[in-house]
């Protein structure tokens, strides 16, 4: 129906109201003229009115006698019946079905399942809170629900607004969907380092999404924080969750999550591992649990870089989990311990967890069951260890599971020779990766040049070990030389304002074919390891390896394997 008129006090039915494009309060009849010139406005096919019987009676006949077409919504039909007013029955006479409302009443209460085994070697019971079978296919449907409760309860966001949020992409989609329901319109700000499906799945649900670097710091203009302030203020009836300031956040898992775990382990849990992101769900579902035993602990599983385990903030390549700041809804005092994960333990532990359990997890869930299987290895039978599993890998397609991304960023090794023989046959004089800084001044990158005997670097933001983010450009000798010669002033510029792009990468154990090929045009490629640039190939690094070394004769491996450290 294009309208519903509510006469009373009392709420309309949610499925009457998921019907309605547009709902009308009235506390009495009749109603006054500027609410029926509101509802004629809109040029309704159908009108709906409910409410106690005489004074709901009483409006649709005044509609109706105002030329609209209306219908009568009751289980007490008028005798009578009037004239031109069609009547339906209120509520559903039949036997009443296994159904819900909305998709919003099927947020929480997911189920937990063992992991016995990728947890084979553990004496500890290893468990899984599956919130990947929330409707938005996330934990984060809870708070972004519980925020947008508590948003309109305070009237910071009301009927026609616009929800504007910085997000990786999973409280995006909590987000969305609730806006799709209750017809708000949605802007999200994202890094670049996201899965291209994770924009897809926005937009799907007719969100508007805003791309920002990763790179930069969070005060940065361009952040993805600094990006989603500005358009607050810009945009009209725009309201801003803040997933990582607003208390309903680790509210919503005080009150749901927690609850349901220890209800699910009959209180026997012992140990709650879980990813830190904005902090929510470890904070209430730790703050529930110990409230119910002090003894519990509760465990934090974090990306290498990441602030929580002792980071400065820098790059990884982990989805959803880790910060460079500390937000207000992370509470310290509940943590008792936080597990550093690195990258390619994430992703090797969830390819696993894929294989092993059949469970299609994200890069976040390997993070949390590296971390659990590493707590639980102390741990004796009477242990129950639950991990919380927050979103499917369906969001990772292009990224975590397939073979030539992973291989690309170092993480896989193929047969044959690869880079890695060929860096391990390199001078032995030389660092393992010549490079230099933005701020270095042109004349002091040529002596590094010429003092390495090198014809071109990677221009890097941070000292190694570093990833493959904070790589931002490279310089060239015969490049600089050009420009020097054009316009001697540039040797005392900072080589940042003369840089050209990165240079091409090439995963460790890749093929030299590979590298022999991304070569061309550019005549060197950065080597990574795990996502880690680690050295620089050049034309004739690979030329020298492939003259040099006798036919058939294996290349020397280095870097990872395909199974996940124990």
């Amino acid at each position: 129906m294009d309208a519903l008129v509510v006469v009373g006090p009392s709420p309309a039915p949610a499925r009457l109201a998921a019907r309605a494009r547009h709902e009308v309060h009235a506390t009495s009849a009749p109603l006054e003229p500027d609410v029926v010139a509101d509802v004629r406005a809109r040029i309704p096919r159908d009108v709906g009115v409910l409410g106690a019987p005489d004074p709901a009676l009483a409006v649709a006949v005044q509609l109706h006698q105002a030329g609209l077409p209306v219908t009568l919504y009751t289980d007490s039909p008028p005798a009578p019946r009037p004239v031109g007013v069609r009547v339906l029955p209120l509520s559903d006479p039949g036997p009443p079905m296994e159904t819900v409302d909305s998709l919003l009443d099927l947020i929480g209460d997911t189920p937990l399942v063992r992991l016995d085994r990728v947890g084979r070697e553990l004496s500890c019971h290893l468990v899984a809170k599956l919130d990947l079978f929330n409707p938005g296919g996330s934990v984060k449907d809870r708070p972004a629900l519980a925020m947008i409760d508590a948003a309109e309860r305070a009237g910071l966001l009301r009927e026609g607004g616009t929800i504007v949020e910085p997000t990786s992409g999973n409280t995006g989609v909590g987000l969305a969907l609730i806006a799709a329901r209750r017809r708000y319109r949605c802007v999200f700000v994202m890094p670049d380092k996201i899965a291209a499906e994770k924009v897809d799945l926005l937009r799907a649900y007719g969100a508007e999404v805003v791309v920002c670097p990763t790179t930069v710091a969070p005060d940065h203009p361009d952040s993805y924080y600094s990006v989603s302030d500005r358009l607050v203020g810009e945009i009209p009836g725009a309201f801003k969750p803040d997933q990582y300031g607003n208390p309903a956040n680790p509210a919503a898992h005080e009150s749901t999550t927690g609850p349901e775990i220890w209800r699910q382990t009959a209180g026997r849990v012992t140990h709650f591992v879980a990813g830190i992101g904005t902090g929510g769900t470890i904070s209430g579902v730790g703050r529930y649990l110990k409230s119910q035993d002090p003894a519990v602990q509760i465990i934090g599983a974090d990306p290498e870089g990441s602030v929580y385990s002792g980071g400065g903030g820098r790059p990884y390549l982990v989805e959803g989990i880790g910060e460079d700041f500390w937000p207000s809804t992370y509470d310290r005092d509940v943590v008792d311990q936080v597990v550093k994960v690195s990258d390619r333990d994430s992703f090797l532990t969830a390819r696993m967890v894929t294989r092993e359990e059949g469970i299609l997890v994200g890069g976040s869930t390997g993070t949390a069951v590296w971390a659990a299987m590493k707590v639980g290895r102390s741990l004796g039978p009477e242990a129950v260890v639950v991990v919380l599993i927050p979103d499917s890998g369906r969001g990772y397609l292009s990224k975590l599971y397939n073979d030539a991304w992973m291989a690309d960023f170092g993480f896989l090794l193929t047969s044959g020779q690869t880079t890695a023989g060929v860096l391990a046959g390199k001078r032995g004089d030389l660092p393992p990766l010549v490079h230099v800084h933005p701020d270095e001044p042109v004349r002091q990158v040529i002596g590094v040049l010429r003092e390495y005997e090198v014809s071109q670097v990677p221009v890097l933001k941070a000292e190694p070990p570093l990833a493959v983010a904070e790589v931002v450009g490279s310089v060239e000798d015969r490049d600089l030389l050009e420009r020097a010669f054009q316009d001697p002033s540039i040797l005392d510029r900072p080589v940042g304002t003369v840089m050209g792009t990165p240079l091409p990468t090439v995963g460790v154990g890749e093929p030299i074919e590979l590298a022999v090929r991304r070569t061309e045009g550019r005549g060197a490629v950065v080597v990574l390891d795990a996502g880690h640039p680690v050295g620089i190939l050049t034309r004739s690094d690979l030329l020298g390896f492939l003259v040099g070394r006798p036919a058939g004769r294996p290349a020397r491996e280095a870097g990872p394997t395909t199974r996940p450290a124990q």
